[in-house]
C-alpha cells in the first residue's frame, strides 16, 4: 500500500513526505517532478500545447503510480481535481490531506524565504475556495498541521495507515 499525501504549499507534505519515506523504508515520489520529466516547464509546455494536454499528461503519470507498491506520493498541486487521478491513486493507497490555517501557511512560505514580500493571503483564500470540497472528498483522512511538528504529523499518518491495514 502506498501512501499519498496532498495539500496547499506550506502545509507540510514534502517534509512529512521525506520524514515517513526514510522512516517507513519506502520509495519517495515526488509527482511534480515525474510531470516535469514529461512536460519540461509547465509554462512552456501549457502556452505550447494548452491546459487540457498538460492535465492529459498529469493523468497518463497518475495511471502509472496507481500501480505502485510501498512508495510515499508527494502529490502536487491539481492532481486530484480529475475524478480518473482519484481513482488511480486510490487503487492501492490512502489519501491524506494535510491542511493548516492561514497564518501558519504564510509563516511557513515566508520563513522560506524570508526576502520574500509576497502576500499569499489571497492565493491560500483561492486556493480553498476553488479546490477544498474535492480535495475533503478525496481524502481518506486530514491532518491539520498548524499545531504538530513534522514527527507528530508522521505518526498520525502511520496510526491511519495501521488502520487501513488491519
Amino acid at each position: 500500500m502506498n501512501i499519498a499525501i496532498m495539500g496547499f504549499r506550506g502545509t507540510g507534505k514534502t517534509t512529512v513526505c521525506r520524514i515517513l519515506a526514510r522512516k517507513l523504508n519506502k520509495q519517495l515520489v515526488l509527482t511534480e517532478e515525474e510531470i516535469l520529466k514529461k512536460t519540461g516547464s509547465v509554462q512552456k509546455y501549457v502556452k505550447k500545447y494548452g491546459w487540457e494536454k498538460f492535465r492529459e499528461i498529469e493523468s497518463e503519470i497518475m495511471e502509472k503510480l496507481g500501480d505502485f507498491d510501498d512508495c510515499i506520493f508527494d502529490i502536487s498541486g491539481d492532481i486530484v481535481m480529475r475524478n480518473e487521478n482519484v481513482i488511480s491513486l486510490k487503487k492501492n493507497s490512502i489519501l491524506i490531506l494535510l491542511t493548516a490555517d492561514l497564518r501558519t501557511i504564510e509563516h511557513r512560505l515566508k520563513s522560506k524565504n524570508p526576502a520574500d514580500s509576497y502576500d499569499y493571503a489571497d492565493e491560500v483564500k483561492e486556493f480553498f475556495q476553488e479546490r477544498e470540497t474535492k480535495y475533503k472528498k478525496s481524502a481518506d483522512y486530514t491532518i491539520d498541521t498548524s499545531s504538530l511538528s513534522p514527527d507528530e504529523v508522521c505518526e498520525l499518518v502511520t496510526h491511519y495507515m495501521q488502520l487501513e491495514l488491519h
